[in-house]
C-alpha cells in the first residue's frame, strides 16, 4: 500500500476496504480476535441497505439529488435494467406513471420527484462520460402506462441510443440468458454498486461484491443487441403500442 493511500485512508478521503482493513491489520500484528472485529465492521460499512419506506418519509425528490450527485462524480456507469426503463433513460409521462404505481406518490410529491429526476439527465450530454445500458426485452413490452405513453418512451430510447457517449443494448427474448434477471443495478466505475429490492436500495463498495456484478453485466451485455438491431427491435415493439391504421 502506497504512502499516498494510507494517508487518503487516514485523512478520511478514501473510504477502506474490507481488503485495505485486513492489509493494515495483519501489518500491525494485532490479534486475531481484534482482527476480526474491524473486519466485521469494515463488512457493514462497506454495504448499506436503506429501506425504501425511510426515503419516501424523508422525501423521495431528495434522494433523486443524492443519485445525481453519485452520477457526477461517476466517469463510467453502466447500468443493468430487469424491472422499468432506467431513470436516465425516462420521459416525464413515463415517470410519473412509474412513481403512480403502489403505493403511490401523493401529486406534489411526485411532481418534484419527476423533476428531480429529470435533472439528472443532464449528465448524458458531458462527453468526459461513458453510459452503458443493458435492458431486458420484457421491460419495454410491460404496459406501466398508457400504450401512447410507452410508444413515446421507446422513441425516447432510440434517440438517445444515438448519443456518442452512450450505449443502449437490449437482451432479446429469444436468445438464451445468461443469468437470471433478479434485479437490477447501477455500476459506478469500479468502486460503487447501487442495488434495487422490493424493500431496500443496497449500496456496496466492497471489491469482491462490486466484482460480482460487473462480470454479471458483462454476461447480459455479451447477448444483448446494439446499433441499428437494438432500433429495429426497439421500434418494432413502438409500433406495436400505436393504434392501428384503417384500411382506405
Amino acid at each position: 500500500m502506497s504512502a499516498g493511500k494510507l494517508s487518503k485512508l487516514e485523512t478520511g478521503k478514501v473510504r477502506p476496504t474490507v481488503q485495505d482493513v485486513d492489509l493494515i491489520m495483519t501489518a500491525l500484528g494485532v490479534s486475531d480476535a481484534v482482527k476480526d472485529e474491524f473486519l466485521a465492521t469494515a463488512r457493514a460499512e462497506a454495504t448499506e441497505a436503506t429501506a425504501w419506506r425511510l426515503l419516501r418519509r424523508m422525501g423521495p425528490w431528495k434522494h433523486q439529488r443524492t443519485i445525481k450527485a453519485i452520477e457526477a462524480s461517476t466517469t463510467t456507469l453502466r447500468l443493468f435494467q430487469g424491472q422499468l426503463i432506467p431513470g436516465l433513460l425516462q420521459t416525464p409521462e413515463y415517470m410519473s406513471a412509474v412513481f403512480s404505481l403502489p403505493p403511490a406518490l401523493p401529486d406534489e410529491s411526485r411532481a418534484k420527484t419527476v423533476a428531480a429526476r429529470m435533472e439528472r439527465q443532464a449528465v448524458l450530454y458531458d462527453d468526459g462520460r461513458s453510459f452503458h445500458f443493458v435492458i431486458c426485452e420484457h421491460v419495454l413490452r410491460w404496459l406501466v402506462s398508457e400504450p401512447v405513453i410507452m410508444a413515446l418512451q421507446l422513441d425516447r430510447l432510440v434517440s438517445l441510443s444515438r448519443l456518442p457517449n452512450l450505449s443502449v443494448g437490449v437482451v432479446p427474448l429469444t436468445g438464451r440468458m445468461p443469468d437470471f434477471p433478479m434485479t437490477c443495478f447501477s455500476l459506478h466505475d469500479d468502486r460503487l454498486v447501487i442495488v434495487e429490492t422490493f424493500h431496500s436500495e443496497v449500496t456496496t463498495r466492497d471489491p469482491k461484491d462490486v466484482e460480482t456484478y460487473v462480470d454479471t453485466f458483462e454476461r447480459f451485455a455479451s447477448v444483448a443487441l446494439y446499433g441499428d438491431d437494438m432500433r429495429t427491435l426497439v421500434e418494432s415493439i413502438r409500433d406495436g403500442f400505436l393504434p392501428q391504421q384503417e384500411s382506405p
